[in-house]
């Protein structure tokens, strides 16, 4: 009995000590953004990585979700004789949660991956040992302009994701299920509020940040060899899935319940 309290014990002290270095990880990265120097080359290539290059697969995700989300409504609508919902239900479904979960994990799926792999892989080979020896603050030069390229590129994303998606389930509204494109174009605009633009948008700055914040995380955490690079790759797509989810509940509680 005492054997297992002890194992119970030492695991979540070890937890909470993750926790806590991520904690101060994350504090340390956020005020990194803020002091000089700034490396303006390495934001503008950050932005291009985590902003420009995910457009396409944001774009088909959404489309794809938006039209299956309206067949789905529709479908389950029937039954109630409440098909004429679909324009607000797909609007509503995908401003508040599937656009900007999916962009979430959208970009922890292909920017953590590699932001953990590039990091990992400097480390591995001692670049991050030079930019210390030519003293260059590796948080600053590295991991301070791949966390801001997620705040900003999150939200642009989400925008983008949640008019795609809209878009798509206005396609299968009205090409395949007969809605008027006015009437539904209207109910769509008239069912929005801006607490809902705002929380999407919001979201989508939160996302972005826990995207390449655990990538850099883990990156500069990994251990040595390719084995420690694949750990790391592996581990901060796990982390940041999951937190994005958890703090998907957190948001949504705080601007939707009374």
């Amino acid at each position: 009995m005492i054997g297992f309290l002890a194992s119970v014990g030492a695991t979540t002290l070890a937890l909470l000590a993750g926790l806590g270095r991520l904690m101060i990880f994350a504090a340390s990265s956020l005020a990194a953004i803020v002091r000089p120097p700034f490396y303006g080359r390495e934001v503008a290539l950050a932005l291009l990585n985590v902003g420009y290059l995910t457009l396409p697969v944001v774009g088909l995700t959404a489309v794809f979700t938006g039209a299956a989300l309206a067949l789905q409504i529709y479908a389950g609508g029937a039954r109630f004789n409440a098909e004429a919902v679909v324009p607000q239900i797909v609007a509503i479904g995908m401003v508040r949660e599937l656009g900007p979960v999916l962009v979430g994990l959208m970009i922890a799926a292909r920017v953590t991956s590699s932001v953990a792999a590039e990091v990992a892989t400097m480390k591995v080979t001692e670049q991050i040992d030079a930019l210390v020896t030519l003293s260059t603050d590796p948080l600053r030069y590295l991991v301070a302009p791949r966390v801001l390229a997620g705040l900003v590129s999150g939200p642009v994303l989400v925008a983008v994701a949640d008019a795609l998606g809209i878009f798509g389930g206005f396609l299968v509204g009205t090409q395949a299920l007969d809605f008027n494109p006015t009437t539904y174009l209207r109910n769509t605009v008239d069912f929005l509020t801006l607490p809902d633009v705002t929380s999407s948008l919001v979201k989508g700055v939160a996302f972005g940040g826990i995207a390449t914040l655990m990538g850099c995380y883990f990156g500069l955490n990994a251990g040595r060899g390719a084995q420690g690079v694949g750990a790391a790759t592996k581990s901060s797509v796990v982390a940041a899935a999951v937190l994005i989810l958890a703090a998907n509940f957190a948001l949504t509680a705080v601007f939707f319940t009374a």
